[in-house]
C-alpha cells in the first residue's frame, strides 16, 4: 500500500511539475514577444492549487514587463440614472429591474467638477461620467461636452460611457477634451444574447468602431459570473486583443435583489484571480483594470489582483453599488511598493 502511495505521489509531482513547465514556458513566450493562441490559453484554465499559483505568479512578472510598477487608477460618476430603455439582466437600471434605484436627470458641470476635484484629491488620474440609457441625443451632447471641460479644468483625464454614439457626437466631446471612451462588450458573441436582447452584439461593435475612427482611446471589456463558460471569457479577451483597445475593465457580477440575475452565485474568488491572470497572458501590454464586484467577489484576496497581473483600478463607489474606501486602496499599493500613474 505504502508503495502504491509513493507511486501515486510521484505521478501527482510530475503532473504538477508539467503544469509549472507550461506556465514557464507561456510565460516566456509572452514576455519574449510572443502570443499565446486559444489552445494555450484555454490550457491555462486548467490551472489549480501549486499551479494556480505559479499562473499569478507568472502573469505579474509580464504585468511589470510590459507595464511597470504603476497601477492606473480611474474614478466614475453616474451623471444620470434611470429610464434605460435596454433589458440587461445585470443591470439595475435597466428596463426590467425591479431593483430601488435613484434616477435623476443629467447632473450640472458644477456637480461634475467638483466630483473630479475629490477624486484626483484621491489619486485618480481618469474621472468618467456615466449616463444610463441606450445611447446620448444631440442635446445632451452639448451638456455633456460642458462635463468634459468641467473634468479637464480639474486636472483629470476625462472618459465616457454613454452607450451607443454617433461620429459628430463623439467628435464634439473629443473637441472639448474627452481622452477616453468606455464601451464594454460584456461577454462573448455566442453568450451575449443570454444577458441582452434589445441590442446586438454587432450593435455593440459599430460602436467600438466609431471610437476607433475617430482616434479616441478606447476601454472596452465586461462581467464575470453571469454564467459564461471559459470559452466565452476566452473568445472576448481574444476579439479585445484583435479590436486592439487600450483598457480592459474586469467587472465581476455583483447579484442586484431586482435584477434577472439578482439570484446567481458570486464567482469563486480564485477564478476570479484566475481570469485576471489569464487575460494578462492574452493581453499583456493593456491595461487591465479591476472594476465593479471587487470586493464582493475578492473578499479578502482582494490584495492579490495585481499579483496575478493586474494594473489598473477602479476606485471609489460604482454606479449602483458601493465601492471600497480610497484611502484603503491607496494603502494597498503602497505596501506593496506600486506607483501611481
Amino acid at each position: 500500500m505504502n508503495k502504491i502511495i509513493a507511486i501515486l505521489t510521484v505521478v501527482k509531482l510530475q503532473e504538477a511539475h508539467s503544469k509549472r513547465t507550461v506556465i514557464s514556458a507561456l510565460r516566456d513566450k509572452v514576455i519574449e514577444g510572443g502570443r499565446i493562441n486559444k489552445d494555450e490559453a484555454s490550457g491555462l484554465t486548467a490551472a489549480h492549487g501549486t499551479a494556480l499559483f505559479e499562473l499569478l505568479a507568472a502573469a505579474n512578472s509580464i504585468r511589470d514587463h510590459f507595464r511597470g510598477d504603476t497601477i492606473d487608477l480611474c474614478s466614475i460618476l453616474n451623471a444620470r440614472a434611470g429610464g434605460c430603455s435596454e433589458d440587461c439582466a445585470f443591470c439595475a437600471q435597466s428596463s426590467i429591474s425591479a431593483a430601488p434605484i435613484g434616477r435623476y436627470p443629467l447632473k450640472p458641470p458644477a456637480i461634475v467638477k467638483k466630483a473630479a476635484i475629490e477624486a484626483g484629491n484621491h489619486k485618480s488620474k481618469r474621472f468618467c461620467v456615466v449616463t444610463g440609457g441606450r445611447a446620448v441625443s444631440d442635446k445632451d451632447v452639448g451638456k455633456l461636452a460642458a462635463m468634459v471641460s468641467a473634468i479637464k479644468e480639474a486636472g483629470l483625464l476625462p472618459c465616457a460611457t454613454l452607450g451607443f454614439i454617433e461620429g459628430e457626437q463623439l467628435d464634439a466631446l473629443i473637441d472639448a477634451g474627452l481622452n477616453r471612451y468606455h464601451h464594454n462588450l460584456e461577454t462573448s458573441p455566442a453568450f451575449f444574447p443570454e444577458i441582452c436582447t434589445t441590442h446586438s452584439f454587432n450593435d455593440k461593435l459599430r460602436t467600438i468602431e466609431t471610437v476607433k475612427a475617430a482616434g479616441c482611446s478606447l476601454c472596452s471589456g465586461g462581467i464575470f459570473g453571469m454564467g459564461e463558460q471559459w470559452a466565452d471569457r476566452l473568445d472576448m479577451a481574444f476579439l479585445l486583443r484583435d479590436l486592439e483597445v487600450d483598457s480592459v475593465p474586469v467587472n465581476f457580477l455583483t447579484p442586484i435583489e431586482g435584477t434577472k440575475m439578482g439570484g446567481k452565485p458570486t464567482l469563486d474568488p480564485l477564478e476570479a484571480l484566475k481570469i485576471i491572470a489569464i487575460y494578462r497572458f492574452i493581453l499583456p501590454d493593456k491595461e487591465i483594470r479591476i472594476c465593479g464586484g471587487r470586493l464582493q467577489t475578492l473578499g479578502q484576496l482582494n490584495s492579490l489582483i495585481f499579483m496575478a497581473g493586474a494594473d489598473g483600478l477602479l476606485i471609489g463607489n460604482y454606479l449602483t453599488t458601493m465601492g471600497r474606501a480610497e484611502a484603503d486602496d491607496l494603502n494597498l499599493i503602497d505596501t506593496l511598493g506600486l506607483r501611481y500613474s
